[in-house]
């Protein structure tokens, strides 16, 4: 009978804890949220990804993060509440990736993936050469960082795993940079040796020596190979020369006409919109970001009128669907701006092709016309979100 009469009370005080805790717990999503638009808003390029759960009264805190100064701020955050907590959020990269935290692409081209398994959507692609930072392992996958800061997940055949002292060797090597869109690397200086890999635009091997025809070169796995010289440049050699203009784009983003569409393809092999963008560029001396949507957020804007008149060759064209007072601007495609009397511009869509803005030419683009958001000029620009290769060489 006793029992009976405290129920209610019981039942009162369980009721009043559920409550508080709910409370709690959304207070500490709302800071979470708020450190994470402050640290990590963008998810292809940074990670903060925390969970909240109450359990006897003390919070248990999981989840992951690539930025140690997020995590710092959300921990001093939990102190000032004076709630009892456990700390299990990894901060990236942890033991699970052990001691060799970076790594450089060891094929032509590696395929980095938006999930840790070869069936997931391809979100971008790295060149043979290219440096990364290793964040995390799971099976036979790591989740690396691309040089223009994109997260994403590539398989271990792709990578040559590195520790810090023997990255800061490769980095610091001298290189041969391959200029061609595609070709081959030979096991001897002969085109009538065995093939040690195929090579596309823009891939990096260590040098190693060189006579009349040929580079000598190493890989980063340390596999040697050699490349025609007509096929390649010194990578210091080329990036002194390398100056950042609208015919230089124009001639770069032309010599890949024809090449196929491939969502997710930032290389020769294919390649989708804005990973074209980003190729001739990067031909040009300069790291941009890797999608429209990013893309459209560096530079400087041009072309607030839409109506074509003041941009110039090189400047980047963006494409997608208006905002209004529901949604958002939502951009899907960029092209490359050819400032000639056509009014032309080149873009991967299906392939990549020159298109024109005016009604009287017979490659008139009414579609993407109509969908036209504004432009950018990186030519000239001075953006934390355009990286000049040039600024890394040695005096």
């Amino acid at each position: 009978m006793k029992l009976l009469k405290r129920a209610p009370l019981l039942l009162l005080l369980l009721v009043l804890s559920c409550k508080d805790s709910a409370v709690l717990l959304k207070e500490l999503h709302t800071i979470s949220d708020t450190i994470k638009t402050q640290y990590a808003p963008d998810k292809r390029v940074a990670i903060f990804d925390v969970n909240f759960e109450d359990i006897n009264d003390i919070i248990i805190v999981s989840g992951i993060t690539d930025s140690k100064e997020a995590h710092q701020k959300l921990v001093t955050n939990l102190k000032s509440l004076d709630i009892a907590f456990i700390n299990n959020i990894r901060v990236l990269p942890d033991t699970v990736v052990g001691p060799k935290k970076f790594a450089v692409a060891r094929n032509s081209v590696i395929n980095i993936r938006s999930n840790p398994k070869h069936s997931a959507e391809l979100g971008t692609q790295g060149l043979l050469g290219m440096s990364l930072k290793i964040l995390d392992k799971k099976g036979d996958f790591y989740r690396i960082q691309t040089p223009d800061s994109y997260i994403s997940w590539v398989d271990k055949g792709g990578i040559q795993k590195m520790n810090k002292k023997q990255f800061d060797a490769w980095n610091t090597s001298e290189k041969v940079i391959f200029i061609k869109t595609n070709g081959f690397v030979y096991a001897a200086a002969s085109e009538k040796s065995p093939i040690v890999s195929d090579i596309t635009l823009g891939a990096l091997l260590q040098y190693r020596s060189e006579n009349n025809s040929f580079f000598g070169v190493k890989y980063p796995d340390n596999r040697i190979g050699f490349i025609k010289k007509t096929e390649a440049i010194r990578y210091n050699s080329w990036l002194k020369n390398t100056a950042l203009t609208g015919e230089k784009i124009e001639k770069t983003a032309k010599k890949m006409n024809g090449f196929p569409y491939l969502w997710g393809g930032t290389s020769t092999k294919g390649m989708d919109c804005s990973g074209f963008t980003k190729m001739a560029y990067l031909m040009n001396g300069f790291i941009i970001p890797r999608d429209a949507s990013q893309q459209i957020h560096a530079g400087k804007k041009v072309d607030s009128d839409l109506n074509f008149k003041t941009l110039e060759k090189g400047d980047l064209l963006f494409f997608g669907t208006k905002a209004t007072a529901e949604k958002k601007q939502r951009v899907v495609h960029v092209g490359i701006w050819l400032g000639n009397q056509k009014m032309e511009f080149i873009h991967a869509s299906g392939n990549v092709h020159i298109s024109s803005m005016d009604k009287a030419e017979a490659h008139y683009d009414d579609f993407n016309k109509n969908r036209y958001l504004g432009s950018r000029r990186y030519i000239g620009s001075s953006n934390k979100n355009i990286i000049a290769l040039r600024t890394k060489l040695k005096p």
